[in-house]
């Protein structure tokens, strides 16, 4: 009987493991399901996130003002969470969206350029994750001196201590490639690595002769010197500004108008833009809306480079390649 009862409870243990076995099978197979689930749920938000982070510059800037309406008219417009973030601006922007730290970024054409060029501060560190959503206004590259100066063109800055912005910047960039186009190097004058505020001291004291500057104008920081130094904008000689948009294209023609701190007639210069960049990973879908949401929209932009800002102009001067949704968006306009 001891026997009998054994068996039946060794038979007895064996049905119970085979049917806790069958269980775990079927409770894995559901955990499977479901993990099959969620990921077609994380597929389907990346197509569309949740949040967006647009970065912008320093909280004083235009980037940031203007930061902050796109974000809430990409977010009522797309229904996605978008959030303007203070940075360092342009070239710290392109290393960001590179890390994953943001999804849109404000910058300067030629900035984007070198940035996916692997030139100039990105030297050996190429972006090839970015792309563009589209050009915004310009920012005047402005050779900024003082009467009292006695500089009237290009060549007369031979000799002469001219801020030119710290070096990898883009105003030195933008200062070596005028030089050059003008038939001058850096060792031709006495170069300073002055940043806007420094410079318009510097021209205020007299211990500098001219600096560039390269910023949407009017600039706060020029208007100031003006008031009380009487300032002159040294424009770009004559076919020039041609010769350098053949070498760089992300250059666009510009005009200091007058009236313009004071100056007496319009002053031919040239600009890079203010861009919009945005990650590649994000889809076509998503920055076609986005593109849409700003550009559909201007009307609601009540900065003052809002005004600048069109669709019919949204592609100037830009050199890098333009995001397939946001293509697709300027298409439909033309």
């Amino acid at each position: 009987m001891k026997k009998k009862q054994f068996r039946l409870l060794m038979l007895l243990s064996a049905i119970a493991l085979l049917i806790l076995a069958a269980c775990g099978t079927d409770s894995s197979t559901g955990s499977k399901d479901t993990d099959k689930e969620n990921t077609n749920g994380d597929a389907a938000s990346s197509e569309k996130p949740k949040f967006l982070s647009l970065l912008t510059g320093g909280t004083q800037g235009t980037y940031y003002a203007l930061g902050g309406t796109f974000a809430d008219l990409i977010t009522t417009e797309t229904g996605i969470k978008t959030t303007a973030e203070v940075s360092q601006a342009s070239a710290a922007n392109m290393t960001a969206l590179q890390d994953g730290k943001g999804e849109i970024a404000f910058v300067q054409t030629d900035i984007a350029y070198y940035a996916t060029e692997g030139k100039l501060m990105f030297e050996g560190k190429k972006i090839d994750t970015i792309a563009a959503l589209g050009a915004l206004y310009p920012e005047t590259v402005q050779l900024v001196t003082t009467e009292a100066s006695g500089i009237k063109t290009y060549a007369d800055l031979k000799g002469k201590k001219v801020s030119v912005g710290a070096p990898g910047s883009g105003t030195y960039a933008n200062a070596e490639q005028l030089l050059e186009i003008h038939g001058l190097t850096m060792d031709d004058i006495k170069a300073q690595n002055l940043d806007f505020g420094e410079s318009t001291d510097g021209l205020q004291s007299g211990q500098i002769d001219a600096a560039f500057i390269t910023a949407g104008t009017p600039t706060g920081a020029v208007e100031a010197l003006n008031a009380t130094t009487k300032v002159n904008i040294i424009g770009v000689d004559a076919g020039k500004a041609d010769e350098l948009i053949a070498k760089y294209p992300y250059y666009a023609k510009d005009t200091v108008k007058a009236g313009t701190y004071d100056i007496a007639n319009d002053t031919e210069t040239v600009s890079v833009l203010a861009m919009l960049a945005v990650s590649k990973n994000l889809s076509d879908d998503v920055v076609y809306e986005m593109t849409k949401a700003i550009y559909d929209n201007t009307n609601k932009i009540s900065h003052a480079k809002g005004a600048f800002i069109k669709k019919e102009t949204a592609l100037d001067g830009i050199s890098i390649d333009i995001h397939p949704g946001a293509q697709k968006y300027f298409d439909e306009k033309k």
